[in-house]
């Protein structure tokens, strides 16, 4: 289906909300205006736009307003606190509950929802906001973002973006208020709570009201199905993208979905369940996690983590007092994180399908790597490559210089790299060293969630831009392999 007819509803809903022109022409290709030029200032345009962000909530969580006590709040703790909202990680120096005002917690909240949106999503709704149209530039660095092919629709898909987005928080805020209203007895509270933990959910950020009571994040819930499975619910919408989702309900079957849906609704799936099972099995006779619990909330429990590690950071168990094997699993999960496109982090499931994909296809002997009766491109096989090569250069990077910048702080290896994971994939689950770390290792946490953020997407964008087609090419020859 083309863009147009594809997007239609949010087309005209953009109309009758804040008079969106019509984009013309439908099918440009992306390509056709993608100059030397516009690649360096593409690039840019999202790391300048994203740390401005981040630099504006320091500032203003740096005020004694922002704080519960009304006193100044250090430069790097605002500084770690802005950046872990923004790229919605959910890593935290201080409790959110206790520590911030009201207004540091609003301002942490507005944080999350721009980096969930995206700095090029969030400024070209604000735009529609006020009347205005989106000019050329920044529909190219939403589609290159988004990875859309063609301008055509693109600003009917911030509408859908936008709705899919507003829609789903209103309704877990909406649940969250009917479990909420009953342990608090203001409404307002109640209400504040839960529009938080809903769009902290959603945007798969991390962030909490719950305080410290019962071991932190949302421990305290760890026996109310309604909690715990809409928060699971809201994550996992978050993280498949509204792409995904928008295909989902326009198909309806799942024969009929795209190749990249098929592989974020399969890996998703898959990684859920091996997560449950694998992280039931290791902590069910763990004293400290699932041991004590029931049977079904044993379960209930393993499958919020398996969510959660997909670069949500809520969590039901004590992650410090989990065993050493489990805690490398998650790592694996960290690490692979969600959909490309939606509020998650990670190298993205669907890189990490297309690797699973190709290494496939070269065990059963195939020529080209195959995946659902379609053939994967070449390039897009050798980006997932560059991504998850790059990602994992960097991790092995940051882990060897926190080991050397916090020796003497008694930190196991295992918690360090379980820190370095949790940042890049923009998880925000800790083993609770994060207070601890010293003032440069803090400075390199805050590097890794910014790089976490915008490395893999970043990268892509530059990989797609430079694509070009040579006239000649080199003669082939043979290397050795395993």
């Amino acid at each position: 289906m083309e863009p147009r007819r594809q997007f239609e509803p949010f087309q005209k809903l953009g109309d009758r909300i804040f008079r969106v022109p019509r984009i013309e022409p439908w099918r440009i290709p992306l390509a056709l205006v993608q100059t030397p030029k516009f690649r360096s200032i593409s690039v840019a345009v999202v790391i300048w736009g994203f740390a401005i962000i981040i630099a504006i909530g320091a500032v203003l969580l740096m005020l004694p307003i922002s704080s519960q006590d009304h006193t100044w709040t250090s430069f790097p703790d605002a500084l770690f606190t802005a950046t872990s909202a923004t790229c919605v990680t959910g890593l935290t120096v201080h409790d959110t509950a206790t520590y911030w005002s009201g207004f540091g917690q609003a301002v942490i909240l507005l944080l999350i929802q721009v980096g969930g949106f995206g700095f090029m999503t969030s400024a070209s709704l604000l735009l529609l906001a006020f009347g205005r149209s989106v000019g050329l530039r920044e529909k190219l660095l939403i589609g290159e973002s988004l990875g859309m092919q063609k301008l055509g629709g693109l600003v009917a898909l911030l509408m859908g973006i936008a709705f899919f987005t507003i829609f789903f928080e209103g309704i877990g805020a909406v649940i969250f208020y009917i479990r909420f209203s009953q342990e608090f007895s203001s409404p307002a509270t109640a209400l504040w709570h839960s529009l938080f933990h809903a769009v902290s959910s959603f945007c798969n950020a991390g962030f909490d009201l719950s305080g410290t009571e019962g071991g932190g994040s949302l421990m305290r819930y760890n026996n109310d199905p309604l909690v715990i499975l809409t928060t699971a619910a809201l994550i996992i919408l978050g993280g498949i993208s509204f792409l995904v989702a928008w295909d989902v309900f326009r198909k309806r079957s799942f024969k009929g979905l795209t190749l990249d849906s098929k592989l974020v609704i399969v890996m998703t799936i898959a990684l859920l369940v091996l997560g449950t099972i694998i992280l039931l099995a290791m902590e069910y006779t763990n004293e400290s996690t699932l041991g004590p619990m029931p049977f079904p909330q044993k379960v209930l429990n393993a499958f919020f983590q398996s969510v959660t590690a997909r670069t949500a950071g809520f969590n039901v168990i004590s992650v410090p007092m989990m065993t050493a094997y489990s805690l490398f699993f998650t790592i694996m999960l960290m690490f692979i994180g969600a959909a490309s496109g939606s509020t998650a982090g990670g190298v993205k499931v669907s890189t990490f399908g297309v690797l699973i994909a190709t290494v496939w296809s070269s065990l059963r002997g195939k020529e080209y790597a195959q995946a659902f009766g379609r053939e994967l491109r070449p390039q897009q096989i050798h980006r997932a490559l560059a991504v998850a090569m790059l990602a994992l250069g960097l991790v092995g990077v940051v882990t060897l210089i926190l080991t050397i910048t916090e020796t003497g702080k008694g930190f196991d290896f295992i918690q360090i790299l379980f820190e370095t994971v949790s940042a890049f994939g923009t998880v925000g689950l800790s083993t609770g060293i994060t207070g601890a770390l010293t003032l440069a290792g803090k400075f390199i946490i805050i590097v890794t969630m910014f790089a976490g953020r915008l490395g893999p997407l970043t990268l892509a964008l530059s990989l797609v831009q430079r694509q070009r087609t040579t006239e000649y090419r080199y003669p082939q020859d043979q290397v050795r392999i395993g």
